[in-house]
C-alpha cells in the first residue's frame, strides 16, 4: 500500500471533510467517526487527519492535536502531515514528523514521498544545512535514483541559490525524465544562466507548460524581455495553453519594454480564454498599463478587480507617481487606509515618490515620520533616499543633507546620488563635491556619479575640471551608459541608441530630424547645449543633442505611426533638458501626445505642455537672467495716456524670466526701486530701450 495514496476507501463521513469545512463542522464531523467507532482504523483515522490538514491550513493545529491522540499512527499519515506543512506557514514543523517516524515503534521508515515532501520544507525554509542532511539522508535510505526526490533536490538548491549542486544533481541522473528536465531549466533560468538553460530546453523531447513558463520568466527575469516576447510567441505557434503564471511573465517582459500594444494584446488574450483573474495576475496587468503610460486603464483594471491585496494597491499608488500624478497618489493612499489595508514599506516608498514629483514636502515629511510612529514600519535605506529627493528636488539641499547625516544606518548610493542630482538642478558644485565624492567611495564604477558632477562644472563652464573627470572616468574604467530609447510600431519594438544609424530606415528618420529641427528653429527654438560636456563650438553641441536617442525614436515614430497616434518613447537613462523642452515643443507643432518613461518617471507631452508641469526644470528656468538692458518706467499718472513720454524715465534693469507653473512671469528688477515689478512679456518687449547684453 503507498503510504501517500491509501487504498482503503474513505468513509463517506470522512468526505464531508473539504476546503470551506468550519471548526464547528469539524467537530461535529469528528463526533460522528467517534460515535460509529470508524476512528478505531487506524488507516481511516490517518485519512481523517490528511483531510483535515490537507484541506484548510487554518484547520492544521487540530490535525496535530488529533494525531497527538493516536498510538499507531501509519506513515501515510505522516507524510500527510509533513506535505501539509511544508505548504504551510509552519514548514519547519515538518522535521517533528520526520522525528517521529524515525522514532516510531512500529518499524516505520521514510519512504520516497517523505523525502519529496521534506526538500520541499528546506526550500521553504531556505535552511541549506538542513537541505544537505535531508539529501545526506536520501542517499542512506537509498531514494536518490527517485525521479520525484531528483527534482525535489533539484528544486530545493534552485531555491538556495546552489545552482553548482543543482548541475550536480542532474549529472547523476542516467535518463532524467520530463520533471527533472523542467527543473534544471527552471534553476538555470531563474539564476540568469539563460543561454545554458535555453539550450537544455530546446533539448527537451517534450515541453510541458511549467518548462515553457520557466524559460519565459527566466528570460524577462533578466532583461531580456524581448526574447521573453519571442518565446511566447513561439509557444502560441506550437498550441501550448498559457496559464496565469506564464502570463505574469509575459506581462513583465512587456512592462520592461514599454510594449503597450502587445501588454494590450495580452490582457486581450487573458479575457479572450477566461483565465482567473488572479489577484497576481491582475497586479501585473495594473503595473504592465502604469508603466506603459496608460493610468487610465491601470485604474480600470483595478476598480474591476473583486480582490485586492496591499501589493495591488502598492502597484496602483506607484503607477500614480511615476506618471506624475502625485496628488491622486495621496488620494488613492488615503481610501487604501480606509479600506483596512495597512501599508507596507513598498508602499510607504511610492507615497513618498508621489510627494516628490509635486514638491509636497509637507505632506512627504508626515508621512515619513507615520512609518514609526503610527504602522511601526523602522525606515529603511529606501526611504531615507526618498525623502533626501523630496527635499533636495524642492531646493531644501541643507534639510535633504541633514537627512543623510541623520540616518541611523550607513547612507548608501542612492541618497548621495539624490543630492548630487538636486545640486545639478540648483547648480550647487560645493555639495555637488561631497556627494559625488561619496557616491564614489560606495561605488566606484557609478558612472553617474561622474556624469553629474561633470555636469555641474560644465554648466559652469569649468572645462578644466569636466577633463579631470573624464580622466578619472577612464583611469579607473568607467564607462558611460549609453543612451537607449526603445519605440514599439506594430507590435515591435525598436531600439534607438545615441547617435544609432544602423536602423534599415535611417534615411527616413535623419530626413524627419531635418524637418523637426528646420520647424523647431521657425518657432524660436534654442537648443540648451549646458549638458553637453565638451569644450566645443555651439553648433557641434546643437549635432550632438540631436543625436539623442529619444529624438531619433521620437522621428521615427512620426514616420511609422499614423497621425492620431500617440508616441511612446521608453528610455534608460533620465531625459536631459534639452530633450525636454524639445519633445514639448514637437507634441505642439507635430499636434501628437508623447510619453516618455526615462528612469525616474513619466513625461505626457501634449500641446507643448508636459505633465511634469516644469518641475523637473523649473530652477534651471527660475534663475535664467535674460537681459541686462535699459528699460522705460512710466509712472502712475501716465500710464493712461500711452503715447507720452513726457513722465518717463530710463534706468538700467536686469530682467529675469521666473517659471513658477502653470504661469510663467517676467521679472524687472530696475535700479532705485524697492521692489521688483512683474510684467507680461509683450509689456516688457514694448518699454525695453536698449538690450546692454543676454547673460
Amino acid at each position: 500500500m503507498s503510504s501517500l495514496r491509501c487504498t482503503i476507501t474513505k468513509n463517506p463521513i470522512i468526505f464531508l471533510v473539504d476546503t470551506s469545512t468550519t471548526l464547528n463542522q469539524l467537530k461535529q464531523i469528528h463526533t460522528q467517526l467517534l460515535i460509529n467507532g470508524i476512528l478505531n482504523d487506524p488507516h481511516l483515522f490517518g485519512q481523517f487527519v490528511a483531510s483535515i490538514a490537507l484541506n484548510n491550513p487554518i484547520n492544521l493545529t487540530y490535525s496535530n492535536r488529533l494525531l497527538d491522540h493516536c498510538h499507531n499512527p501509519t506513515l501515510f499519515t505522516f507524510n500527510s502531515m509533513i506535505r501539509a506543512h511544508c505548504k504551510s506557514s509552519t514548514p519547519h514543523k515538518s522535521f517533528e514528523f520526520y522525528k517521529r517516524i524515525l522514532a516510531s515503534t512500529h518499524r516505520l521508515s521514510p519512504d520516497n514521498y517523505t523525502f519529496n515532501f521534506l526538500v520541499r520544507s528546506c526550500a521553504q525554509i531556505l535552511s541549506l544545512e538542513s537541505g544537505m542532511l535531508v539529501h545526506g539522508s536520501v542517499l542512506k535510505h537509498g531514494f536518490d535514483s527517485d525521479p520525484h526526490v531528483q527534482s525535489g533536490l533539484i528544486f530545493m538548491y534552485a531555491e538556495m541559490g546552489c545552482l553548482d549542486s543543482c548541475h550536480k544533481v542532474f549529472d547523476q541522473i542516467p535518463v532524467p525524465d520530463l520533471v527533472c528536465q523542467t527543473a534544471i531549466v527552471s534553476a538555470c533560468a531563474k539564476w540568469g544562466e539563460v543561454v545554458l538553460a535555453r539550450k537544455l530546453f530546446d533539448e527537451m523531447p517534450v515541453r510541458d507548460l511549467i518548462a515553457w513558463s520557466a524559460m519565459i520568466a527566466g528570460y524577462a527575469q533578466c532583461g531580456l524581455s524581448r526574447k521573453a516576447l519571442d518565446l511566447f510567441n513561439l509557444m502560441q505557434i506550437e498550441g501550448v495553453k498559457v496559464n496565469e503564471v506564464s502570463m505574469v511573465s509575459v506581462l513583465s517582459a512587456c512592462t520592461h519594454l514599454g510594449a503597450l500594444d502587445q501588454g494590450r494584446w495580452a490582457h486581450a488574450y487573458i479575457e479572450k480564454n477566461r483565465l482567473k483573474m488572479t489577484v497576481t495576475l491582475g497586479t501585473a496587468l495594473i503595473d504592465m498599463y502604469a508603466k506603459c503610460g496608460d493610468m487610465n486603464k491601470a485604474m480600470e483594471v483595478f476598480r474591476c478587480m473583486r480582490e485586492r491585496n496591499v501589493y495591488t494597491w502598492t502597484s496602483v499608488i506607484n503607477g500614480l507617481a511615476m506618471n506624475g500624478a502625485g496628488k491622486k497618489c495621496l488620494e488613492l493612499f488615503s481610501m487604501m487606509k480606509q479600506a483596512g489595508v495597512r501599508p507596507n514599506e513598498v508602499t510607504f516608498i511610492s507615497v513618498l515618490r508621489g510627494c516628490s514629483v509635486v514638491g509636497l514636502v509637507e505632506e512627504g515629511r508626515e508621512h515619513f515620520d507615520s512609518m514609526r510612529r503610527v504602522y511601526r514600519i523602522e525606515p529603511q535605506l529606501e526611504h531615507y533616499g526618498c525623502l533626501v529627493d523630496l527635499y533636495g528636488r524642492a531646493g531644501h539641499l541643507d534639510e535633504a543633507l541633514n537627512v543623510i547625516d541623520d540616518m541611523p544606518m550607513k547612507p548608501h548610493a542612492g541618497a548621495w546620488g539624490a543630492l548630487l542630482n538636486a545640486c545639478t538642478i540648483y547648480k550647487n558644485t560645493e555639495m555637488g563635491e561631497l556627494a559625488s565624492r561619496k557616491l564614489v567611495e560606495l561605488e566606484a564604477k557609478n558612472h553617474g556619479a561622474y556624469v553629474l558632477l561633470s555636469n555641474i562644472y560644465a554648466d559652469s563652464k569649468e572645462w578644466d575640471k569636466v577633463t579631470d573627470v573624464r580622466q578619472v572616468m577612464k583611469a579607473k574604467g568607467v564607462k558611460k551608459l549609453p543612451g537607449c530609447s526603445a519605440i514599439e510600431v506594430d507590435g515591435e519594438v525598436h531600439e534607438f541608441f545615441v547617435g544609432d544609424e544602423s536602423h534599415p530606415r535611417y534615411n527616413e528618420i535623419e530626413f524627419m530630424l531635418g524637418e523637426i529641427s528646420r520647424r523647431l528653429k521657425l518657432a524660436g527654438y534654442v537648443a540648451n547645449t549646458k549638458p553637453v560636456l565638451f569644450d566645443i563650438e555651439e553648433e557641434e553641441k546643437e549635432d550632438a543633442l540631436c543625436k539623442h536617442s529619444e529624438k531619433i525614436a521620437i522621428a521615427f515614430g512620426l514616420i511609422s505611426l499614423k497621425q492620431h497616434q500617440p508616441i511612446s518613447i521608453v528610455k534608460n537613462l533620465r531625459v536631459c533638458w534639452d530633450c525636454h523642452d524639445v519633445t514639448m515643443m514637437i507634441s505642439k507643432i507635430f499636434d501628437r501626445e508623447i510619453t516618455v518613461r526615462d528612469r525616474n518617471r513619466f513625461h505626457h507631452f501634449k500641446d507643448g505642455q508636459c505633465s511634469c508641469k516644469g518641475y523637473c526644470t523649473r530652477i534651471r528656468d527660475t534663475i535664467m537672467i535674460l537681459l541686462v538692458c535699459s528699460f522705460k518706467k512710466q509712472s502712475s499718472s501716465s500710464s493712461s495716456n500711452s503715447g507720452s513720454d513726457e513722465n518717463s524715465s530710463e534706468k538700467p534693469a536686469i530682467i529675469l524670466k521666473v517659471v513658477d507653473p502653470p504661469e510663467p512671469k517676467i521679472v524687472v528688477i530696475m535700479a532705485g526701486d524697492e521692489k521688483p515689478s512683474f510684467l507680461a512679456m509683450p509689456a516688457v518687449s514694448s518699454t525695453i530701450c536698449r538690450c546692454d547684453h543676454q547673460v
